[in-house]
């Protein structure tokens, strides 16, 4: 068993950190630099480590977690998909990781002129000449496309329309990012093949409605069959159309969100562009508006003149700022990378995670049920609601089976308009081998629910922690040193 840091502890221990001899500083004490009551009184309660039992330590810990870089990640509308070592090189080159954003623009060319190009993709790529990277994720870019939306109603005098249609597959940011815009939710259901009900739809739009929120392609990895149609019906009574563009993996090169009618979108850099994607962050969300939208903004933005780049905030109808700078630019340079690398070949991108996620589909519909038995997109959706009655098994046991299996959990119990979920994207960076032997582990855990339901009931079986009391865990946290029990005991 791996000692915890703090238990290889040892007073007086210590690694040594040699200074390179140009970056020497005269020695400054602290009480040169802090106020003396912001001074600790006490050593702080840190571990005594050498370096070797240090890096050892969270090595073993980097080796007992799963990633992307280790394992297979199919987490449905997360995207979780190989990054490119490339990107991770060019955003590490020291012209770009050490500029800093006050320097004055004329040092800064190099990397407005990157940002720039990635706007100018993003517009031909959605088909909306407007793009802001300013939004630090989507959830943020969420925001900011409603508050341009609003501003743009209050610039018609028709401040008052306070309604934003949701349908049932949306993803779950979208009615909490329209509360924060002070917008009233209105939920729209869906219909038995898992598009709007255009029904429901005719029903809710009325002349207050400020806009429709649709995720395109949905959670349920559909194609709106409806959605130039909606777009119609939407803008027939004044209102606009935001496009959640998380699961544009699906749609690169094949359509365009602007060609069918949509006013303002987002889309995640750390989710379509792959850069990285999870641990906390950073995260972009850019934005990209109808040319309608594009006073309303965010500033500053990039301005080209004869070949030079500049920040201009002369934009009176603006938003305004919605993150300092012009966002987190290690994840433009990384999507610029990724753009520039595959070109034209984007639609290969989404050609082949479709193509994927419907291998997927075939293989697995002779044991699992699919939610919604038509092509999908990106994801593929399972209901394993005949599984629970027939076994007992349910979505959380097939997930912790998995792991014994050597492979990440999908996304669970999640889109919630199908029971027993189980949403499944592959990406397309996996290879048929990978795949095949996803299908595999699911089958064979299939068989198993049927025979030793319980050995599934029980998983993860084979890793170093069994299944964890996770109700427990959220709502009585360890927080002691980091949040490591002081032992750790099987089931903890």
């Amino acid at each position: 068993m791996l000692p915890l840091i703090f238990d290889q502890s040892r007073s007086g221990r210590t690694a040594i950190d040699i200074p390179d001899a140009d970056k020497a500083f005269p020695e400054i004490s602290l009480e040169d630099c802090l106020p003396a009551k912001l001074l600790r009184q006490e050593p702080a309660d840190l571990p005594e480590v050498d370096e070797l039992s240090c890096v050892r330590h969270f090595t073993r810990l980097s080796q007992r977690n799963f990633s992307i870089d280790t394992h297979f990640y199919p987490l449905g509308s997360c995207t979780m998909k190989y990054n490119p070592r490339f990107n991770e090189a060019l955003a590490s080159w020291p012209q770009l990781f050490d500029i800093h954003p006050y320097q004055d623009e004329a040092s800064l060319q190099g990397a407005l002129q990157i940002a720039w190009e990635v706007e100018r993709y993003l517009a031909e790529i959605s088909g909306l000449p407007g793009v802001c990277l300013q939004p630090a994720a989507g959830a943020q870019g969420e925001l900011a496309g409603l508050l341009t939306i609003k501003a743009c109603l209050r610039s018609r005098g028709q401040g008052a329309r306070g309604k934003v249609l949701i349908p049932e597959s949306a993803h779950g940011t979208n009615p909490a990012s329209c509360a924060f815009a002070d917008l009233q939710v209105v939920p729209l259901k869906a219909g038995p093949d898992g598009d709007v009900d255009m029904a429901d739809l005719d029903a809710k739009l009325d002349e207050q409605t400020a806009a429709l929120m649709i995720t395109n392609p949905s959670t349920l990895g559909l194609f709106e069959k409806n959605i130039q149609l909606i777009c119609q019906k939407v803008h027939a009574v004044g209102g606009m159309v935001y496009m959640d563009g998380a699961n544009l993996n699906a749609m690169l090169g094949v359509t365009r969100p602007g060609d069918f009618g949509v006013d303002v979108m987002h889309t995640n850099l750390h989710k379509t562009f792959s850069t990285p994607h999870g641990g906390g962050g950073p995260g972009a969300g850019p934005i990209m508006v109808c040319e309608e939208l594009i006073p309303f903004l965010p500033v500053p933005r990039i301005v080209q003149r004869e070949g030079r780049y500049s920040l201009s905030s002369d934009a009176p109808d603006s938003i305004g700022r919605v993150r300092g700078f012009l966002g987190n630019m290690g994840m433009v340079f990384r999507a610029w990378a990724y753009i520039r690398a595959y070109g034209r070949g984007l639609r290969k991108v989404a050609e082949h995670a479709v193509l994927h996620a419907n291998y997927l589909r075939v293989r697995l519909s002779g044991h699992y049920d699919v939610a919604f038995p038509r092509i999908c997109q990106h994801e593929v959706v399972l209901s394993l609601k005949r599984l629970k009655k027939e076994t007992g098994v349910n979505t959380l046991d097939v997930a912790k089976r998995l792991l014994d299996y050597g492979f990440h959990a999908p996304t669970i119990y999640f889109p919630l308009v199908v029971p027993e979920a189980l949403m499944i994207e592959p990406t397309e960076t996996e290879s048929l081998e990978t795949l095949d032997s996803f299908v595999e582990a699911l089958l064979a855990i299939h068989r198993e629910a049927h025979e030793q339901p319980e050995l599934v009931r029980s998983a993860p079986n084979s890793l170093r922690l069994r299944r964890l009391d996770e109700v427990k865990a959220a709502r009585k946290p360890v927080t002691r040193r980091f949040g490591c029990p002081a032992k750790s005991e099987p089931g903890t």
